[in-house]
Formats: structure tokens, sequence, C-alpha cells
């Protein structure tokens, strides 16, 4: 339900859509709470004088609504179902609004995703000065185009667009092209989500299970440490690669049956294959409380570690050693890209603000949200980056997935492993139902056409997950392509071009806010080159 300023027209639009819905005449008999004396007659006089103000024109039309003294007060309305029952309506909102502090991290909940865990890599390929940089500017500047997508649905004129999204503020001002453009970039954003989300889980998977086959629940080896390409100085002595013992393989046939790449991505499609073909996904989103426990373990796996480990840091400015990386590296495209997906909201960002409770607090709590969401990644990134232990591994032994740099038999990187993995094998329906609503609903303006439609989407997407964690399972890498694609258009391109066609219809427009614009298309388009060229 959309969110109104003004409580008028709240009663409005809601009282409006009711009466669409059914008749306003109930008997008495029929209305279930406290008021048992209401007058039919007087519902019926009411509902003839509504009916008579909605045949002139359409509800949304604000030239031609019912006046207010039409309306009923707030504390007399009810919600009336097919059968005749009226129900009345607690309090004067349509909704139950949430308050700042819930709006806050619930954003905090949804932005923070698998990106968290390609933190210290991207530092690692910025260089550790250069990303913290990185880090703080991509958050200001995503943040502000979180702004201008959450204040375009105001710069329409005469229009109610209380129940509008994005696409349908693209669709406005760019017609069909801006409608299937946002559609088509929504898409890869979650797609890519998708991906990354099975390579993911067969790398957990695979843990998981040697975890259990090697028996060592009771190992003490939180100090131990592995790079798993030890190769990185042939001149070298590969035993300095391992750090206090190495991980040792579990025995010929169970590598051979339980393969990171081989076998565990064929595994899953028996287990989420027929999960992503349920017609609803409500069961799933009971779980997505799950995200936020993951979180804050994963913030106490990394505190904790850091502690053990300490501190390992040589300031090297732009020459490398065999040991440490410089502090300015010319990979930092690589960590804007994968921070563009990290700080990525701009496509829901509209619906999550419509549940705030006091809607003069928006930008402040979208503002206090980033804060938390960057203060997170940074957290994160730099404790890891820094305990990683220089010598005697090198800080470019660390992974796009921090976690494997840690053995299997790591009890505590175990419980992470086994969490993530439960959390996103039931994300992934969820986000596997979101891809269907979008694509089937503007195909066939059906969310459900039929099984045979809903298969085919499925194989197609479960068959590139398969095939990146067959091939290419580097996360770091999926997350900053598909960051720097959809980020390109959701995040830089359309909320600038919209801000900018505004100003220029109502004669606003000035050049400092034309140059300011045009650099975040021309970043936004830098971005994505140079995920190709750096």
């Amino acid at each position: 339900m959309a969110t109104c300023a003004d409580k008028n027209k709240c009663t409005n639009h809601l009282f409006m859509t009711q009466i669409e819905l059914m008749p306003f005449h109930v008997e008495p008999r029929n209305i279930v709470g406290d008021a048992q004396e209401q007058v039919s007659a007087e519902a019926a006089a009411l509902s003839s004088r509504v009916h008579y103000y909605g045949r002139l024109t359409a509800s949304s039309d604000r030239l031609l609504v019912p006046p207010d003294h039409v309306i009923p007060s707030p504390e007399d309305i009810y919600v009336y179902s097919p059968l005749g029952t009226a129900f009345k309506v607690q309090g004067g909102d349509s909704t139950a609004k949430n308050p700042s502090i819930v709006t806050v991290f619930a954003i905090w909940n949804t932005m923070m995703g698998t990106s968290i865990l390609s933190m210290p890599w991207g530092i690692k390929q910025a260089g550790f000065t250069l990303g913290i940089i990185i880090i703080v500017l991509m958050g200001l500047l995503t943040l502000y185009c979180c702004y201008r997508v959450l204040k375009s649905t105001k710069s329409i004129p005469y229009v109610d667009t209380s129940d509008w999204e994005f696409p349908d503020v693209c669709k406005y001002y760019f017609g069909g092209f801006g409608k299937w453009s946002s559609l088509v970039f929504s898409l890869v954003s979650l797609i890519g989500a998708m991906v990354v989300y099975w390579v993911l889980m067969s790398n957990f998977l695979f843990n998981t299970g040697k975890f259990i086959y090697s028996e060592c629940l009771f190992s003490s080896t939180f100090l131990i440490l592995i790079c798993p390409y030890p190769n990185l100085d042939p001149d070298g002595d590969s035993s300095t690669h391992q750090y206090y013992v190495s991980e040792n393989s579990t025995g010929q046939v169970f590598d051979l049956w339980w393969s990171k790449t081989n076998t565990i991505p064929l595994y899953l499609i028996v287990l989420l294959l027929p999960l992503l073909n349920f017609r609803s996904a409500s069961f799933f989103a009971r779980f997505t409380f799950l995200g936020t426990l993951s979180v804050v373990y994963l913030i106490f796996l990394v505190t904790y570690k850091a502690i053990r480990l300490g501190f390992h840091l040589d300031f090297h400015w732009f020459d490398s050693s065999m040991f440490f990386v410089p502090e300015f590296r010319s990979l930092f495209p690589q960590l804007s890209g994968v921070l563009t997906l990290a700080f990525f909201i701009h496509n829901c960002i509209i619906t999550l603000m419509k549940n705030n409770r006091h809607q003069e607090n928006n930008v402040r709590d979208l503002s206090l949200a980033y804060l938390l969401v960057g203060l997170t990644y940074l957290y994160v990134g730099v404790l890891i980056f820094a305990a990683f232990p220089s010598p005697p591994l090198s800080k470019e032994c660390i992974e796009p997935n921090f976690l494997d740099n840690f053995p299997s038999s790591d009890v505590l990187v175990f419980v992470a492993r086994a969490c993530l993995l439960f959390q996103m094998t039931t994300v992934y329906p969820l986000l596997g139902y979101l891809v269907r609503v979008q694509l089937m609903g503007q195909l066939f303006g059906d969310h459900y056409p039929g099984f045979l439609h809903v298969f085919i989407l499925n194989i197609l997407v479960v068959g590139a997950g398969v095939l990146m964690a067959r091939f290419y399972p580097n996360i770091g890498s999926i997350i900053r392509y598909s960051g720097a694609l959809c980020g390109l258009a959701l995040v830089f391109v359309l909320p600038s071009l919209i801000h900018l066609t505004s100003l220029n219809r109502r004669g606003e427009l000035r050049w400092p806010s034309a140059v300011f614009h045009g650099f975040l298309v021309l970043l936004g388009v830098a971005n994505l080159f140079g995920q190709f060229f750096m």
C-alpha cells in the first residue's frame, strides 16, 4: 500500500479502492467488531455519493476526487470481504508503518549480501589505502544516486505516483525503452546474484561435506590459514605458503565423487531445480531473517580471527614486495565493480521507504543505512586484509571468497559455511521467483503462464550457475562484471538522466547540475569498461 503525506488523501484513496471492489451497503448483522449499531441505510447513502464521484473520473485523477466531507472519518472505515463481512480498520493508516530504526536495518539487511565475502579481495586488488578511499567514495556516490531514485516519483506533476516503482518512472520519461532497459538490467542483477549463489553454494557444500568426512569436529585449528595457489613465487619454497598446516587430500574415491567444480554443482540441481518451480515463494520468505544472523556471525568470526592472528601491515606506496601489495594499484576498478553491486538497492528503495512511518525522515534514514552498510564492509575488508599473516603468506593469497583461505577443518568457519549454505538455499528460490515475476509478467502478463514456460526459464538460469561454478568459480569477478553492468543503467545513467529531464521540463536545469550528472554517467561507463581493461 502506498504512503500518503496527506491523511485525508490517504483516506480518500483507501475508501475509493474499497468501493471499487465491493458495494458499500452492508447489513448490521454482518459487521464484525464493536460497532454493531451501524445503520445500513446511512452506509448506502454514503456509497451512492462516493459512487457518483467515482463515475465522474478515475480514482487516480486528483481533480474530481470526493471532497473530504463525503469520506467517513478513519475510525469509521471498514474493509469488506466478498462474503459480506466487514472488518474494522484499526487506526488511521492503511498499513502498519515501521519506525526509522526498523527501516534502517531493513535496508542494511537487504543490501548486505555475498559481496561482503569479496571485500578483503577487493581491497587487495586496489591496495589497502586506495581500497578504503574507494569504498568511502563509492558509498557516497551510490547513496546520492539512490536518493535521486527515491525522489524521482515526487518530480512528476499531476499524476498519482503513490504506487509507482522505478520502472514506472523510467517508462514515464523514456517510454517503452526506459521500461525495458530498467527491466533488463534489473534481471542482470538478479541473475548475476543467482549465479554467485550457485558458485558459493557449491563451495560451501563441498567444504561442509569435506569437514564431516574428515571427522575433524574437535580439532583445534583456529590459527590455520592456507593459500590455495602456492606457486605464486616459482623460486620460493612452497612450504612458506602454508601457515601452520596444509590442506591434505581426503582420499581418491572421495575426491572423485565430491569435487568442488566437477560434481557438486550438478548435485545442487537435484535440490534446487524443483524448488524454483513452486508457484509461490512465500514459504522461503520466512527464512530471510537468517541473512541478518549470518552477517552477525561473520562479523564475530572476523573479529575473533583478527584478535588471534594480529595485524600484519607494511606500507609500500607504489612498489610491491614478496609478501605485500602496493597501497595504490591499477586494478582498483575491480573493487569499484564489486562495490557497485554491494551498494545496490536502487531497484527496490521506493518500496522499502513506503513503509517508513515518518516520511519526512526518508533521506536521513537512507543515509544512516548506507553509513551502516559502508562501515560493515570496511570492518570486514580491513580486518581480514590487515590480519592476513604476511609473512609467511603473501597478501596476494587473499581469495575472492575470504573463507577459502581457511581450511575445511576449521570449526568456526565450518559453522559459517553451514549457516550460509542453508541461508542461500532458502534465498535462491526467492531470487528465481523475482526473475520469473519480472520476466513472465512482462512477456505473458502472468507470473506463472504455465509449467513449461517456467521450467525452461529455470533450466536456463540453473544452467548459467552450473557452467560458472564448473568453469569460472570466481565470485569476485562475477560480482564485479554484473555489478558494473547493472549499475551502469540503474545506479548511474537512469537516475541522472531522469533528474536532468525533470529539471529541463520545469525550466530549472543549470549547467552545474548538468556537468555533475553528466560526470556520473561517464563514471558509470568508465566503471564498466574498467572491468575489461584493468
